[in-house]
């Protein structure tokens, strides 16, 4: 069921619960699930609706609300839907031709580009050289619980999920060397030098979040964030080594690391998403798993250890038969336990890393299942822009939600998580003759650069190049302003890192070839 009149305004509501009458015309509708007589039945209707109860933040649950859109004496207004009935063999080829022929007609096209990939990542340099923190024994970007307000740096380190510290490093790194800026080479090699001699847990896990002001730091460790340090090292070393650098006790903290945690790899190929430093379960949930597969690989390709290409095959055995066959994409965001973009997104960039280090028909295999979780993590990403109202900054700004992703069914904003995935698009685009994962590819790619902080266009970020974290399209309020606005806290550190990896389209090629 395809909405296909124009979506083209908002209007301010007084009340956000009961029956509202709105201030002005809307394009929003509403689309569900409802019993009728022990049957789900799917509803639509205009406007908005949302019952028996609404959903205003991460499970949090607020009475109904229903709204009335005023009409004048002889005033109409025509509202269409596409209506289609169908069988489709699977889950998976379900949501696959409804993508495609979702993405036919709404046709969504490239957002005007307001800067090339250099002028881009000129712009996000500015994250790493203001967010340098070097006073204490890690050394680090400060990525986690900034205000947007004025993105003073904060004292909490974070390897992956959130703050991407070492990827930020090696971006800041690879940079630097390239463009002759001396002090951003040297603060990079500075944190991956505090982080050898610092960063790990008598147990060989790297430590993952540490908060300085607080004294404190995390003592369960994640898949995810361990594989995420992991994946940002060996980038490193490989830069590294192709630059005649060795690393050797780097080396070796990460072959101890690779060991520690293909430990935890279960029999049927999982990895839990969280554990203690002696390796206790905490979470034995597996939908991190594919997080482990890119580290997985890349080591494979690194040290030319086949026992590192079993275990990431192994993965992929998992994730086929419990994610993928299942079309069950789940928890690999730390803070929820649902499904969720980044689990296919994960699952569908850990097939493409393998088409790297496999032939023939095993390679043609992986192809396949990169492709089939990849209409999963489409099906995160809009089509069509949501409308916003004029006093709503997104709204006066112009901002086009199409080509940005929604985060989860518990965390429902959208935000610029892509690293490979564009790429990935762009690959399964010629593996597969499909054009339409090129195009979208395309409109990812120029969307994504929509709020840049720069000067004269500050989009109500403190800081150049702190690009936006939480950026809210809906009434669901992640904690505070709501639709057409950024949350007051946010975490630029894997925001940079994320477009940096997008605007890098070659990296993981250059990684695995030539070797």
């Amino acid at each position: 069921m395809l909405r296909t009149d124009s979506l083209d305004c908002e209007a301010l509501a007084c009340h956000a619960y009961g029956e509202v009458i709105l201030s002005g015309k809307t394009s929003l509708g509403f689309t569900g699930f409802r019993n009728e007589e022990s049957r789900a039945a799917l509803v639509f209707g205009f406007p908005y609706c949302e019952a028996p109860k609404s959903y205003i933040r991460k499970l949090t649950l607020a009475p109904a609300v229903r709204a009335f859109e005023k009409l004048e004496q002889g005033e109409t207004r025509r509202l269409t839907w596409t209506i289609r009935k169908g069988v489709s063999p699977s889950y998976s080829s379900f949501v696959a031709d409804a993508w495609n022929r979702s993405f036919d007609a709404l046709d969504p096209q490239p957002v005007a580009p307001r800067y090339t990939p250099a002028e881009a990542k000129a712009l996000l340099t500015e994250y790493f050289v203001q967010s340098y923190v070097g006073e204490y024994p890690l050394k680090f970007t400060s990525g986690v619980e900034l205000r947007t307000a004025d993105c003073e740096s904060t004292d909490i380190a974070e390897v992956g999920f959130i703050g991407r510290v070492l990827l930020n490093a090696f971006n800041a790194l690879e940079y630097g060397e390239a463009n002759g800026r001396e002090q951003l080479a040297a603060e990079a090699r500075s944190i991956f030098d505090s982080y050898l001699q610092y960063g790990f847990t008598p147990g060989g896990l790297i430590r993952e979040v540490v908060d300085f002001k607080r004294e404190r730091e995390t003592d369960v460790y994640s898949i995810r964030r361990q594989s995420e340090g992991l994946y940002a090292l060996l980038n490193y070393l490989d830069y590294e080594k192709r630059r005649g650098r060795s690393h050797p006790r780097w080396e070796a903290r990460v072959r101890t690391l690779l060991e520690r945690l293909t430990e935890l790899q279960n029999p049927d190929g999982s990895f839990p998403r969280k554990f203690r430093d002696n390796l206790t379960v905490v979470d034995a949930s597996g939908g991190s798993t594919p997080s482990a597969t890119l580290s997985l690989t890349m080591a494979y390709a690194y040290f030319g250890d086949d026992a590192y290409l079993r275990s990431a095959k192994r993965t992929a055995g998992y994730l086929e038969k419990h994610l993928i066959s299942q079309s069950d994409y789940f928890s690999s965001t730390l803070d929820a336990n649902c499904e969720d973009k980044e689990a296919s997104l994960y699952a569908s960039t850990a097939m493409y890393y393998l088409t790297f280090v496999t032939e023939g028909s095993e390679r043609q295999h992986y192809v396949d299942l990169c492709r089939e979780a990849a209409y999963f993590a489409l099906s995160w990403y809009y089509l069509w822009d949501v409308p916003f109202a004029q006093g709503q900054m997104l709204g006066d700004v112009g901002f086009r939600s199409r080509g940005w992703g929604n985060v989860s069914v518990e965390n429902n904003h959208v935000d610029v998580f892509v690293f490979e995935f564009a790429t990935v698009l762009d690959f399964l685009s010629e593996a597969c003759d499909e054009p339409r994962f090129a195009r979208m590819s395309a409109v990812i790619r120029s969307s994504m650069l929509q709020l840049m902080p720069a000067e004269g266009s500050m989009f109500e970020i403190g800081r150049c190049g702190y690009y936006p974290e939480v950026v809210q399209h809906t009434a669901w309020d992640y904690g505070k302003n709501g639709k057409g606005f950024y949350n007051d806290i946010f975490a630029p550190g894997w925001t940079v890192a994320s477009l940096w990896q997008m605007l890098s389209p070659d990296r993981v090629t250059k990684f695995f070839t030539n070797r």
